[in-house]
């Protein structure tokens, strides 16, 4: 049986809890608070108008996850789709599962006229989520990615 994509439900909230404490700690060296983190998951779960988690299965075992969000382009007249919090357990990765939640969420928008493309942020350093990601068509857009973070937890010494 192959990877299966489908839509996360609230019982889902533990394990995407869980997997962006790991994704954050793997990828910033950040430890996110769970208090502030899990009613961050369950109102996203709650509201679609937020986005969307989707969950990638293989033989009934959570595999991977990512999320979308939204973003208005008065320039496109549309809204870009931003894939946020990818993680796919290290015991499987390169095999497929990025790849699968890919195909599924680039099908879903290419569906819907109203979206007029995908976005997704990540982080210089980590030269095989760029790489899986060039693989997949996407390329640098050639903007800066600058922010004010009020809510951003310290970055772990060393």
């Amino acid at each position: 049986m192959g990877i299966a994509i489908r839509d996360a439900r609230a019982t889902d909230a533990a394990t995407i809890v869980a997997f962006n404490a790991a994704l954050a700690l793997e990828t910033e060296g950040k430890t996110l608070e769970r208090g502030l983190i899990e009613p961050g998951v369950r109102a996203l779960l709650a509201d679609p108008g937020k986005g969307r988690y989707f969950i990638a299965e293989l033989d009934d075992a959570v595999v991977g996850q990512t999320m979308i969000t939204y973003e208005w382009s008065d320039w496109r007249n549309g809204t870009f789709w931003w894939i946020q919090s990818v993680f796919v357990p290290e015991a499987h990765r390169r095999s497929g599962v990025f790849r699968a939640l890919h195909a599924h969420i680039l099908a879903l928008a290419k569906a819907d006229p109203t979206v007029c493309g995908l976005r997704l942020y990540v982080e210089h350093h980590n030269a095989r989520a760029l790489e899986t990601y060039a693989s997949l068509g996407m390329a640098d857009s050639g903007y800066a990615l600058l922010e004010q973070d009020f809510r951003a937890p310290p970055k772990r010494a060393g």
